[in-house]
């Protein structure tokens, strides 16, 4: 059974960081790359940041230098480090396999005041 649980998000000013958690279960986890995704109001899911089983990472152009992502494969956790948010950071975040497998998680929601 397909299961992500997010967590980590919440309220923050403008400037500041957070890191998001995303544990899956085994079967979505293990043998595949992994990535953050997150929506935004009256917008489409995408995909932000991901990392291969390996270690490698790709980011959409605009994250890069402000978002890390990192992945424990022993306790099959992924992390989405978040530094200098702005409030178009805002959205629900979301960890899936990448490519996205159908099941998805409740997601976190981040909210970057000005």
């Amino acid at each position: 059974q397909v299961q992500l649980v997010e967590s980590g998000g919440g309220l923050v000013q403008a400037g500041r960081s957070l890191r998001l958690t995303c544990v899956a279960s085994e079967i979505i986890f293990n043998f595949n790359t992994m990535g953050w995704y997150r929506q935004a109001p009256g917008k489409q899911r995408g995909l932000i940041a991901a990392i291969t089983t390996a270690g490698r990472t790709h980011y959409v152009d605009y994250m890069k230098g402000r978002f890390n992502i990192s992945r424990d494969n022993t306790e099959n956790t992924v992390y989405l480090q978040m530094s200098s948010l702005t409030p178009e950071d805002t959205a629900h975040y979301y960890c899936n396999a990448w490519p996205e497998r159908q099941s998805w998680g409740q997601g976190t929601q981040v909210t970057v005041s000005s």
